[in-house]
């Protein structure tokens, strides 16, 4: 696959808050669109996490996608905050950008604590909310992200092919089984610049698990149908925590596990997750 974005069309940037957001569009090339689309990454990622599964929903819906500042093709300079409470009222800002009212919204990681943030913090509503995988329940944050936060200005100075190194077994690390050499470097491509290197540290510095601890208080007051999906074998954040999500959301959240996935179920088990995609929106 090659570092490639061909699977995503060139991105569309737009100013949020002050920082210049990657934003990505795409629309039927036949059929009238039957409904709005948004997705959110997580980290490290980007965009390019959900771009197969973008394509695919395309084909008969508008969907819209960005890379959170700080990451991807987004602004990534050393005055660019990358902390929840931030990427939660961005969020909220580009879907009024966006002229979006009511969208239907998949989130994978972090994603899922922002896109959550953005309903019950900053009063946006969704048609629907599918919660890959999602960082939201204590505990988060495994030991190796604990220490960098800790030392964010250490790990920054290290060579560049140190670097390099790490952050590929990192990413090579949230799955379940090996991703594939150009996948891995696919994503860890943002990372690996003279800009990219620190940006990686300064990102993980600034997400801490206190910040999704008022998201969790405030789960039982979501206000549309959600759906669940994690993989069975995620390293980590174990599937059990898709239970206890359920339990806290009101309604009768759908859940579903996909055996022999880990943490990156839209890249590990792109057809798998497109299958529950398009049943979760048939069904809505």
């Amino acid at each position: 696959m090659a570092t490639d974005r061909l699977h995503l069309p060139e991105p569309i940037f737009v100013p949020v808050g002050g920082d210049c957001v990657a934003t990505y569009e795409m629309t039927p090339e036949i059929a009238e669109p039957s409904a709005d689309v948004v997705f959110c990454h997580g980290t490290p990622w980007s965009a390019q996490v959900w771009a197969e599964a973008a394509r695919h929903l395309s084909v008969g819906h508008r969907v819209y996608l960005w890379d959170m500042p700080g990451y991807g093709r987004s602004a990534q300079g050393s005055d660019v905050r990358t902390d929840l409470p931030t990427q939660m009222l961005r969020f909220a800002m580009l879907l009024d950008h966006w002229r979006l009212e009511r969208p239907f919204v998949v989130a994978h990681d972090i994603g899922g604590a922002v896109a959550l943030g953005a309903h019950l913090i900053h009063g946006r509503d969704y048609s629907s909310l599918y919660l890959w995988n999602v960082v939201t329940l204590d505990p988060w944050g495994s030991p190796f992200f604990r220490l960098v936060a800790n030392h964010s200005h250490v790990f920054a100075a290290l060579p560049a092919p140190l670097h390099t190194a790490l952050v590929s077994e990192y990413i090579a690390g949230a799955a379940h089984q090996r991703l594939d050499r150009d996948t891995v470097a696919m994503l860890a491509e943002p990372w690996v610049s003279d800009e990219g290197q620190p940006a990686f540290y300064r990102q993980i510095a600034q997400l801490h698990p206190e910040h999704t601890r008022p998201i969790v208080d405030a789960l039982p007051r979501v206000r549309c149908a959600t759906s669940i999906g994690w993989g069975q074998q995620d390293p980590w954040i174990p599937v059990e925590q898709a239970y206890r999500l359920k339990q806290l959301l009101p309604g009768q959240s759908n859940v579903i596990t996909l055996p022999g996935v880990g943490h990156l179920s839209p890249l590990e088990a792109p057809s798998l997750v497109q299958q529950a995609l398009d049943a979760w929106l048939a069904s809505t």
